[in-house]
Parts: C-alpha cells; structure tokens; sequence
C-alpha cells in the first residue's frame, strides 16, 4: 500500500481549489500528507520509529478547518473519520468510547478497498450474471426437441443443425437482445442465496466482549450454509441482485481485511472536532464536569500516542495514524488541555478569521463555490442563471455584516443568506418560470430581497 506521491506544493494546489486563504493550515497538512510518503520509502529500521506530526487546528466556526482535513483525505485516497469529541464519555459512562473512532475508521478504509476490488471484478462478474440470466431465459432446447420430436432443421433437405449449435446461435441473439435493452421488464427466475443463520444476541458488558461477539457473529455466519430461495424479478433487478452476489464471490474478504487494515494503519486519517469542548475551563483546578472532560482527555492519550485496537476486522496499531484536532477556543485555551494530550499535537495552526472580501472569494473562486452550485441546480430544470458581480458583493457584504452583529458562522452564513435570496425561484421553477428562462442576478435584486433580512436586528431566525 502506498500513499499518493503528490509533493507539498501540489497538495497545496489541489487544495485551494475548494478552500479560499488559511494558508498556513494549508501547508502544514501538505507537509504532515508528504511525511507519510517520505516514511514509507525510509529504507532503514528507523522507519517505525518515524510518527506523524499531529495538528491541533485552533479558529472558530466556518473557517475551513473540517474541510481543509476531508479535502486532505480526499486527495491522499485515505481512509478518512470525522468525530466530535464532545460526544465521547469517559470509560465507565454510558456514551461513545474512544476506540469507536479507531473501528470507525476500519470500516471506512475496508468499504474503500471493497469499492476498488468491486471495480476490478465488475467486469468478470457482469459476464457471469448475463450467462445466468441467459440460463434462466432460454429453455434447453434439446430437452424440448426430445419433446416435440421436431428437427432442430427448418428444411427438411438440410443437414439437421445441432442441438449444441442452435443453443449457442439462440444465446448469442438473447445476449445481444440484453445488451440493447430490450429484455428489461422480461420476468425470469432465479435463485437468491440467503444466509442460513440470524442474529448472535450480544451478552456482557465492555467493548472487548462486544468486539469478541462480533468476531464471533461473523464466524457463525460464515460457517452457516446459504440457502437459495427463487424469486421472480425483472431481467433488470436480476442484473442488480446477482451483481452484488457475483462480486462478493469474485472478492477474497481476507485480503480485502488485511489490506484495508494496513491502509487505516500507515494512511489514516482521525479528524477530532471540537477538542476545546474536553478542555477544562478553569485550567487545572475544578471538579463535576471537568472531571469527566479530563478522563476523555487521558482515554484519547493512549490512542493518540499510538496503542492497539480490537476491531471486528483484525488488530489495528494506531501508531502512524495522523490526528488532526480542532476547536474555536473561545473559552478555553490550548494550555487547558491536559499537557500530555498538548504534547501530542505539536504542530499548531492558527486559522484566519474571514474577510468580506473572503467571501467574495468563496463565492467565486472554488469548485464547488455556492454560486455553482445553484447554477448547477437551475440548470438541471433548464434555467439559466447568471450571478452580475455586484451581486456576489452584496451577498458577501451581507453575510459579512450578520456575523458581525450576531454569532459569528463563518462562511456557512453564505448558504443561509444565498437560499434566502433564491428560495422564490426554487420553488418557482418548473412552473412559474419553465425551462429555457433566464434569471439574472443583480445587486439591486440582492438589496432588495435581503433588505427585511438586514433591517431586522433580531436575526436569531437565521442563525443556523
């Protein structure tokens, strides 16, 4: 397994094209990202003493910190989690342990490499199901001609053709029918294997007796004979059921295991939010709850450091899974962190707060910039829509001045401001306005439809 080469520069690149400033948090994940491939080609033993440069993201809402860590895993094709750590508990409380990021992030690296050996074996596996389904629609046809006792032959002077040769030529023309679409709706019957065995009831307490059953239910199972019951489906929800029952014969389930264990091992990614919520408000001193917030604190230590946790797939070491933590602190500071935990996120980034001219920006420039988006919606109904350049001013401006008066979101207030600007149309589209109008966006259609919104000082209706 190896991770993307792409170098700093380029993963900065790949970057900006989805998040507008925070430049600094941009490099820093670009250098942690290129770390991995540069510990992976160490060619010396020092390479498991080699651990990733955790990063503790410090700003607040909105300013691009959870989608600076997901565009990351994105480009590094990683395994990827995001978790909140204000929904873990300390063990012995009911609520989230913190081992079930570390499960969490198994089960995506092994739907990740499922995916992949899915599309390896798509292509054998179609070819086994379009035999199937021929199999289900065509009769023998020697068994009827022993039957009928007609000749396969249409004149009688012709050397009678074999059954075997009929059979092929009848296939071929079926196969071809399927492959134009037009056996669609034909109804045929086939066999459905089911599993023969239910649900394993989980008794005890703790993760380890729940992991143990786990592993246990998926033994069970697997020593479980399948049953085949027939069904009558459509040719197209045949191609659907079998397909799925075709790949996971083609897919080996022990290598996919072992593979997507050590790519959640040495690519992984655990993106913590909201780690100033675990933080002790009153520094060291205090009890009641910053008791509990300090034993989430000293249970994601051992994880973060790098420990061995029991998953459902296999063992996984958390050793060189990178961490990115991130929270507003606003009321508490990084220093309230328990200093073992602040130890392990060495490297500390400072996340801009964002500008008018940010979002202008960020309506403008990314891929998936809101603008687009709509645009993208509208024409989906045949509606072109265009946004003038004041108008993505205005909409900046008024996004700007309510965080400004109120809580400030960041630019998720864009969404809010942009869909109260464009929910008319929405709901006037496709029958208002039909397809093949155009709309033109302007500043003075901007003022107007959020003048009430920027009159009304009470805007606690449009915090999200």
């Amino acid at each position: 397994m190896t991770t993307r080469a792409l170098t700093p520069r380029q993963i900065v690149s790949e970057l900006d094209k989805y998040i507008v400033g925070q430049e600094d948090a941009k490099r820093n994940v670009a250098i942690a990202l290129r770390n991995r491939w540069r510990r992976m080609n160490v060619k010396s033993d020092i390479q498991e003493d080699i651990i990733p440069n955790n990063i503790l993201m410090i700003g607040a809402t909105g300013v691009g910190k959870t989608e600076i860590a997901r565009r990351l895993a994105k480009i590094a094709e990683a395994p990827f989690v995001k978790v909140e750590a204000s929904k873990f508990t300390e063990v012995g409380y009911v609520g989230r342990d913190v081992e079930s990021m570390v499960r969490d992030l198994v089960e995506q690296s092994v739907n990740m490499v499922k995916a992949r050996k899915k599309e390896e074996v798509k292509e054998k596996a179609a070819a086994a199901v379009e035999d199937i389904i021929l199999d289900a629609l065509i009769p023998a046809i020697k068994s009827n001609s022993v039957k009928t006792g007609f000749s396969t032959a249409s004149d009688p002077n012709e050397i009678p053709t074999s059954d075997v040769d009929l059979n092929e030529r009848t296939r071929n023309l079926f196969r071809e029918k399927i492959k134009n679409g037009e056996l669609e709706t034909r109804k045929i019957e086939i066999d459905i294997k089911q599993s023969g065995g239910g649900n394993v009831g989980m008794i005890g307490a703790g993760m380890m007796d729940e992991v143990s059953m786990m592993n246990l239910q998926e033994m069970i199972s697997g020593m479980m004979p399948k049953k085949a019951k027939k069904r009558k489906v459509t040719v197209a929800e045949a191609r659907k059921i079998l397909l799925e029952e075709e790949v996971a014969r083609l897919i080996d389930m022990d290598e996919v295991k072992e593979e997507a264990l050590r790519k959640a091992e040495d690519a992984g990614i655990i993106f913590i939010d909201e780690i100033d919520k675990i933080a002790s408000s009153h520094g060291k001193g205090g009890g009641g709850p910053d008791v509990s917030r300090e034993g989430v604190q000293r249970d994601l230590l051992p994880i973060v450091e790098g420990s061995t946790v029991n998953t459902k797939y296999g063992v996984i070491k958390t050793d060189h899974v990178l961490f990115i933590a991130a929270g507003a602190f606003h009321i508490s500071k990084p220093s309230d962190l328990i200093p073992e935990l602040q130890g392990r996120f060495p490297i500390r980034v400072e996340l801009n707060s964002l500008t008018k001219e940010d979002f202008v920006r960020i309506l403008k420039e990314p891929k998936n910039a809101l603008t687009k988006q709509y645009m993208a919606m509208f024409e989906s109904e045949g509606v072109q829509i265009n946004f003038s350049t004041e108008a993505i001013e205005a909409i900046a401006q008024a996004a700007f001045s309510i965080n400004a008066e109120m809580e400030n979101i960041g630019a998720r207030r864009l969404q809010t401001v942009i869909s109260r600007l464009l929910n008319e149309y929405l709901f006037d589209v496709p029958d208002k306005i039909p397809a093949g109008s155009k709309l033109e966006i302007t500043g003075e259609m901007v003022a107007q439809k959020l003048s009430g919104l920027m009159k009304n000082k009470d805007l606690s209706e449009y915090i999200l």
